[in-house]
């Protein structure tokens, strides 16, 4: 917990990657595929990510309307 968020959610990364996923069945195989394509989407730049604080922030703002 004293490393920076950055450098935890690196970490997290490597530990999920490390793992031995065996998918019990299609639905958690189709999830997996598509958690590596968005998690390859964002390391790659293709896609850019939004902060929590901003998105929450976003959607009161539209709901106050």
């Amino acid at each position: 917990m004293q490393l920076a968020p950055a450098a935890r959610a690196e970490l997290a990364d490597l530990l999920v990657g490390s793992l031995e996923i065996e998918p019990t069945d299609g639905i958690q195989a189709a999830w997996t595929k598509e958690a590596l394509r968005r998690r390859d989407e964002i390391r790659s730049g293709k896609v850019k990510t939004i902060p929590g604080d901003e998105v929450l922030a976003e959607v009161r703002r539209k709901l106050n309307r």
